[in-house]
Protein backbone atom coordinates (compact mmCIF):
# COMPACT_ATOMS: atom_id res chain seq x y z
CA UNK A 1 0.00 0.00 0.00
CA UNK A 2 1.42 3.44 -1.11
CA UNK A 3 1.81 5.62 1.26
CA UNK A 4 -0.22 9.27 1.29
CA UNK A 5 0.43 12.56 3.22
CA UNK A 6 -2.69 11.59 4.77
CA UNK A 7 -0.79 8.83 6.40
CA UNK A 8 1.86 10.71 7.95
CA UNK A 9 1.68 13.48 10.59
CA UNK A 10 3.22 16.91 9.58
CA UNK A 11 5.96 15.95 12.55
CA UNK A 12 6.42 12.30 11.09
CA UNK A 13 6.76 13.70 7.24
CA UNK A 14 9.08 16.46 8.34
CA UNK A 15 11.39 14.69 10.10
CA UNK A 16 11.67 11.59 7.95
CA UNK A 17 11.36 13.07 4.55
CA UNK A 18 12.02 16.64 4.42
CA UNK A 19 14.84 16.24 6.98
CA UNK A 20 16.13 13.88 5.33
CA UNK A 21 16.54 15.58 1.91
CA UNK A 22 17.70 18.86 3.05
CA UNK A 23 20.64 16.39 4.65
CA UNK A 24 20.97 14.74 1.34
CA UNK A 25 21.07 17.64 -0.64
CA UNK A 26 23.65 19.65 1.60
CA UNK A 27 26.00 17.16 1.63
CA UNK A 28 25.66 16.21 -1.75
CA UNK A 29 26.59 20.38 -2.33
CA UNK A 30 28.85 20.70 0.02
CA UNK A 31 30.62 17.22 -2.06
CA UNK A 32 30.41 18.68 -5.48
CA UNK A 33 31.46 22.13 -4.84
CA UNK A 34 34.88 20.25 -2.95
CA UNK A 35 35.58 18.56 -6.19
CA UNK A 36 34.67 21.49 -8.33
CA UNK A 37 37.02 23.79 -6.69
CA UNK A 38 39.69 21.18 -6.39
CA UNK A 39 39.52 20.46 -9.72
CA UNK A 40 39.60 24.47 -11.19
CA UNK A 41 41.71 24.74 -8.76
CA UNK A 42 44.44 22.65 -9.98
CA UNK A 43 43.71 23.00 -13.28
CA UNK A 44 44.49 27.01 -12.71
CA UNK A 45 47.73 26.64 -10.55
CA UNK A 46 49.14 23.49 -12.89
CA UNK A 47 48.61 25.64 -15.83
CA UNK A 48 50.00 28.47 -14.22
CA UNK A 49 53.27 27.24 -13.47
CA UNK A 50 53.65 24.45 -17.26
CA UNK A 51 54.83 27.89 -18.79
CA UNK A 52 57.23 29.02 -16.04
CA UNK A 53 58.46 25.04 -16.40
CA UNK A 54 58.90 25.44 -19.93
CA UNK A 55 61.22 28.31 -19.84
CA UNK A 56 63.81 26.42 -17.42
CA UNK A 57 63.73 23.49 -19.80
CA UNK A 58 67.46 22.02 -19.82
CA UNK A 59 68.54 22.91 -16.75
CA UNK A 60 67.74 19.34 -15.39
CA UNK A 61 68.44 16.33 -17.01
CA UNK A 62 69.25 12.67 -16.58
CA UNK A 63 70.69 10.44 -18.62
CA UNK A 64 69.99 12.72 -21.53
CA UNK A 65 66.61 12.84 -20.84
CA UNK A 66 64.97 16.62 -19.68
CA UNK A 67 63.11 16.19 -16.67
CA UNK A 68 61.31 19.39 -16.98
CA UNK A 69 59.86 18.11 -20.57
CA UNK A 70 58.75 14.89 -18.16
CA UNK A 71 56.95 17.06 -15.73
CA UNK A 72 55.57 19.21 -18.06
CA UNK A 73 53.90 16.80 -20.22
CA UNK A 74 52.74 14.84 -16.66
CA UNK A 75 51.27 18.17 -15.40
CA UNK A 76 49.40 19.26 -19.06
CA UNK A 77 47.93 15.69 -19.46
CA UNK A 78 46.60 15.92 -15.59
CA UNK A 79 45.24 19.42 -16.39
CA UNK A 80 43.44 18.37 -20.03
CA UNK A 81 42.15 15.18 -17.64
CA UNK A 82 40.75 17.40 -14.91
CA UNK A 83 39.23 19.56 -17.55
CA UNK A 84 37.69 17.34 -19.37
CA UNK A 85 36.56 15.25 -16.02
CA UNK A 86 34.37 18.81 -15.28
CA UNK A 87 33.16 18.85 -18.87
CA UNK A 88 30.96 15.33 -18.27
CA UNK A 89 30.66 15.15 -14.70
CA UNK A 90 29.56 19.17 -14.18
CA UNK A 91 30.39 19.20 -10.27
CA UNK A 92 29.34 23.31 -10.87
CA UNK A 93 26.16 22.59 -11.91
CA UNK A 94 25.43 19.93 -9.12
CA UNK A 95 26.47 21.74 -6.64
CA UNK A 96 24.31 25.00 -7.58
CA UNK A 97 21.36 22.77 -8.02
CA UNK A 98 21.39 20.58 -4.92
CA UNK A 99 22.04 23.70 -2.99
CA UNK A 100 19.40 25.47 -4.54
CA UNK A 101 17.19 22.79 -3.82
CA UNK A 102 18.16 22.27 -0.59
CA UNK A 103 17.46 26.19 0.17
CA UNK A 104 14.39 25.93 -1.02
CA UNK A 105 12.96 22.99 1.19
CA UNK A 106 14.07 25.70 3.85
CA UNK A 107 12.38 27.85 2.67
CA UNK A 108 9.35 26.17 2.20
CA UNK A 109 9.57 24.63 5.26
CA UNK A 110 9.68 27.88 7.09
CA UNK A 111 6.83 29.78 4.85
CA UNK A 112 4.75 26.32 6.11
CA UNK A 113 5.73 26.61 9.84
CA UNK A 114 4.83 30.43 9.78
CA UNK A 115 1.67 30.20 7.67
CA UNK A 116 2.68 32.93 5.41
CA UNK A 117 2.31 32.99 2.07
CA UNK A 118 0.72 30.36 0.31
CA UNK A 119 -0.43 28.84 3.59
CA UNK A 120 -2.05 31.63 5.38
CA UNK A 121 -5.61 31.24 6.03
CA UNK A 122 -5.33 27.29 5.08
CA UNK A 123 -6.87 24.87 6.98
CA UNK A 124 -3.76 22.84 8.70
CA UNK A 125 -4.87 19.79 6.84
CA UNK A 126 -5.00 21.61 3.99
CA UNK A 127 -1.40 23.64 4.55
CA UNK A 128 -0.12 19.95 5.16
CA UNK A 129 -1.06 18.74 1.95
CA UNK A 130 0.07 21.35 -0.10
CA UNK A 131 2.92 21.56 1.91
CA UNK A 132 3.60 17.33 0.82
CA UNK A 133 2.70 18.76 -2.55
CA UNK A 134 5.45 21.56 -2.56
CA UNK A 135 8.00 19.75 -1.02
CA UNK A 136 7.51 16.64 -3.52
CA UNK A 137 7.75 18.80 -6.63
CA UNK A 138 10.99 20.41 -5.65
CA UNK A 139 12.51 17.12 -5.20
CA UNK A 140 10.99 15.95 -8.79
CA UNK A 141 12.29 18.68 -10.20
CA UNK A 142 15.71 18.54 -8.61
CA UNK A 143 15.64 14.62 -10.23
CA UNK A 144 14.95 15.85 -13.28
CA UNK A 145 17.36 18.85 -13.56
CA UNK A 146 20.10 16.40 -12.53
CA UNK A 147 19.00 13.80 -15.18
CA UNK A 148 19.13 16.62 -17.86
CA UNK A 149 22.77 17.75 -16.86
CA UNK A 150 24.10 14.09 -16.92
CA UNK A 151 21.87 13.33 -20.15
CA UNK A 152 22.80 16.61 -21.76
CA UNK A 153 26.52 15.80 -20.70
CA UNK A 154 26.52 12.24 -22.05
CA UNK A 155 24.93 13.20 -25.48
CA UNK A 156 27.67 16.11 -25.71
CA UNK A 157 30.53 13.34 -25.02
CA UNK A 158 29.23 11.32 -27.43
CA UNK A 159 28.63 13.53 -30.22
CA UNK A 160 32.21 14.79 -30.06
CA UNK A 161 33.80 11.13 -30.72
CA UNK A 162 35.34 11.30 -34.21
CA UNK A 163 33.45 9.43 -36.58
CA UNK A 164 30.01 10.61 -35.32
Amino acid sequence: MAATAEAFSPEKYINERLKQYQSWYDRKAVLCKSRYLRMRGFSVVAGAIVPVLINMDGLVTYHGFSVIKGIVTVISLLVVTSVSLESVLHYREQWKNYRATEQQLAHEHMMYLSGIGRYKGLEAKDAFLAFVERVEDQIATENAATLNVMTVASEAATESKPGK
